[in-house]
């Protein structure tokens, strides 16, 4: 695989880790995960995911659990205490570190443009805080509460323009706070998910001082972030059928280039809300405020339902960032798949196609992209190989 294709898994690692619930999982999961999307129509960042994840609700003991996102130069993970506060109260130690997890790809009109983009590095930690409000209840809504700190460094790529100066190495507190009701699980299309959630997050960065060409760029102090989510996911067992919705709307305040809302793409484990795009690269579009819908429907092509085929959509309305604004504050795109799952359910393929009809290239709208979704579940493997015969 070459270089650069390797630090963009790796960047996206950073994020893909982060798509758990933001509770303590309270299921044994023993995944592989792959993802990768590749531009027909110009050339953007490559687009590719590839961890290992792991998760133990029971290790060492009954009250910790233990969960970890690895991939080759990244590692994402968290120690969780059950009911270390009180009986409905569970207390999370996140940590992170690793190497090409912040890089930054500047993407103005559909066009990503090397000699502004540059690598990043870092790692830190965060104490982790959540509460079950509703203990009688069978759905769960949980209050959530983190903070934290981070370390980020950035270097040039040897595509960066030699006058361009990139940002200066920092650190960087943070807390979030919000009500999450429901939760989906971190698999590849799971056949049932539910979530309503709300969410604010405040960044502080130690070191604002300018960047780019004559410091003609800059990072925010502080910067703010909310959004809400809500999601649903059902599948009729029995037919093969599923359907997919989801509704996203956010803002910010203060906002700069790495506190922006970066809608693109289509891998739907890069981040914990995935603001997929259908055939446009990944997060090539930048803006403060946001609207994101999608929507998808499966239909079984064969009659033991392991051959799928999925149609979905999926459109955003945005204010763009100063300086990344285009022609239409709608950006859509479609897209089709192609899955099969083994006999045995332990793996998972599918192919994909996308295409972005507001998506700029070389100053004309509509972008093609394709590309492949793996999820191999040695939990899975296990159950079946201990099951009676």
């Amino acid at each position: 695989m070459p270089p650069k294709t390797l630090q963009l898994a790796f960047a996206l690692l950073l994020s893909s880790t982060l798509a758990v619930w933001a509770q303590l999982d309270p299921y044994p999961r023993n995944l592989l995960q792959l993802g990768y999307d590749y531009s027909l129509s110009g050339k953007g960042p490559q687009s590719l995911y590839a961890y290992y994840y792991y998760n133990n609700p029971a290790f060492l003991s009954t009250n910790i659990a233990l969960r970890l996102a690895v991939a080759p130069v990244y590692l994402d993970g968290e120690l969780g205490f059950h009911g270390l506060l009180s009986p409905h109260t569970d207390v999370g130690l996140g940590f992170s570190g690793g190497g090409f997890a912040e890089n930054y790809y500047e993407i103005r009109q559909g066009h990503y443009i090397k000699d502004e983009s540059f690598d990043g590095h870092g790692g830190g930690a965060s104490l982790n805080l959540y509460h079950l409000i509703n203990p009688r209840q069978m759905i769960p809504l949980h209050a959530v509460v983190q903070g934290g700190f981070h370390y980020s460094t950035f270097s040039r790529t040897d595509r960066t323009a030699d006058s361009f100066q990139t940002p200066a190495n920092r650190e960087n507190t943070f807390l979030r706070a919000g009500l999450r009701f429901a939760g989906k699980e971190p698999m590849l299309y799971p056949d049932l998910a539910m979530e309503v959630s709300i969410w604010f997050e405040r960044q502080w960065r130690f070191d604002d001082s300018s960047y780019g060409f004559a410091g003609d760029r800059r990072v925010q102090p502080t910067s703010d972030l909310y959004w809400l989510y809500a999601g649903l996911s059902y599948a009729w067992t029995n037919t093969g059928h599923q359907f997919t919705f989801g509704l996203t709307a956010g803002g910010s305040d203060n906002t700069d280039r790495f506190s922006a809302w970066r809608p693109g793409g289509v891998l739907p484990l890069a981040s914990e809300f995935p603001l997929t795009l259908p055939g446009y690269y990944y997060q090539e579009l930048s803006a403060r405020r946001f609207v994101h819908l999608s929507a998808s429907y499966v239909l079984p092509l064969s009659a033991d339902h392991r051959w799928q085929a999925r149609l979905g959509a999926a459109s955003a309305c945005l204010e763009y960032l100063p300086g990344f604004a285009q022609r239409s504050r709608w950006q859509t795109g479609v897209g089709t798949d192609l899955s099969y799952t083994s006999r045995s359910q332990v793996w998972r393929v599918i192919l994909r196609y996308g295409y972005g009809f507001n998506a700029l290239r070389a100053g004309h709208e509509g972008a093609h992209s394709v590309g492949l979704l793996y999820q191999y579940n040695f939990e899975q493997r296990k159950v079946r190989n201990e099951a009676p015969r």
